[in-house]
């Protein structure tokens, strides 16, 4: 389907964070103890929490730490407590940021939020400005494997209720609504397919493109975003034509 480069534009950005896993130790330990807190600590039935652990293992957090961070969540032993908030804003070119982040401290993390954007070419905005441009989805990325095809995943996922699957080049990704989210996963586990990475996220209803140099911008508005402790994740509406990527290396 058309406008899916914008995954291009996130596989970018992963590459650069790649390096860098071992700083996310604290994004992660956050998304456990929040998913934790919203749904419970059992994975069976807390499809976030599921993802959440998914998410820690896949940057080598330990196994105790995850047991650590469930437990705080939930309540079992006493820990760190902390509020989700989302701030919105607009980066180069007037293209919508969304960062979702988690605080213990939310006058810091505005003051800070606020300062990153101003520093690199963007600037906060009031609550709702942008947050109605993004549609909550599920997505599921399953790695070109043996086995792995788009008809196969099509076969599966539209039992499961899927609403879209495309190839991504490395990748097959599958969207679904955020209520046939824990179902689909569950559906592609039960017959072996395990997703590389599973999370409820945030798509744009609509996208702006970009030069080379305001995605360059972006690039390093987000990135610069992505490294304060308090964001858990960014998003923006912006898509980066194949040829400029190209150009872009």
């Amino acid at each position: 389907m058309a406008g899916h480069s914008k995954w291009k534009n996130i596989q970018v950005r992963k590459t650069a964070q790649d390096s860098k896993k071992s700083k996310y130790f604290t994004k992660v330990t956050k998304e456990l103890m929040l998913a934790a807190k919203a749904a419970g600590s059992d994975p069976f039935t807390n499809a976030r929490l599921r993802s959440a652990i998914a998410a820690a293992k896949a940057v080598n957090l330990p196994k105790d730490k995850i047991d650590v961070a469930i437990k705080k969540g939930s309540g079992e032993i006493a820990g760190e407590s902390y509020d989700e908030v989302n701030y919105e804003g607009y980066g180069p070119n007037g293209v919508a940021i969304f960062v979702e982040a988690a605080t213990d401290n939310r006058n810091r993390t505005v003051a800070e939020i606020r300062s990153i954007m101003s520093k690199n070419g963007g600037n906060m905005g009031e609550a709702g400005c942008v947050g109605w441009m993004f549609e909550k989805k599920g997505v599921l990325r399953f790695p070109k494997a043996p086995g792995v095809t788009e008809d196969k995943l099509m076969e599966i996922g539209l039992e499961a209720g899927v609403q879209d699957i495309f190839d991504d080049g490395d990748a097959f990704v599958v969207q679904t609504d955020p209520e046939d989210f824990s179902p689909a996963q569950a559906a592609f586990e039960a017959v072996g397919l395990a997703p590389e990475s599973a999370e409820l996220t945030l798509e744009p209803g609509n996208t702006v493109t970009v030069d080379a140099e305001t995605a360059r911008k972006l690039f390093k508005l987000i990135e610069a975003l992505e490294d304060n402790d308090d964001v858990q994740k960014v998003h923006a509406n912006f898509d980066v034509p194949e040829d400029v990527l190209a150009a872009m290396g």
